[in-house]
């Protein structure tokens, strides 16, 4: 499973670089994302899936709060290019 924290240098978990509001629902959207095997598995109700364009072309994005998004791209059954961002 997937979760929200990273690890520092020396291996302990941190959740940096998150909002602590936002820790609930991003680790929910990485659970379902790690098991994910197209983009369409990320369709939930209220999380606004959606195909970017532009310099994001081939990435999707999926609501977290505000203008906070998970951003991913999948490549074949595997999401890659995770990522937690204020694009707006």
């Amino acid at each position: 499973m997937t979760h929200v924290t990273c690890l520092t240098p020396t291996g302990r978990r941190r959740k940096a670089g998150i909002r602590a509001d936002h820790a609930g629902k991003l680790r929910r959207q990485l659970a379902r994302l790690d098991v994910a095997t197209n983009s369409r598995d990320m369709d939930v109700p209220n999380w606004k899936l959606h195909l970017l364009s532009g310099n994001m072309a081939g990435h999707w994005s999926v609501w977290v709060s505000g203008n906070w998004r998970l951003t991913f791209r999948m490549d074949g059954e595997d999401a890659e290019i995770v990522d937690y961002q204020d694009y707006h």
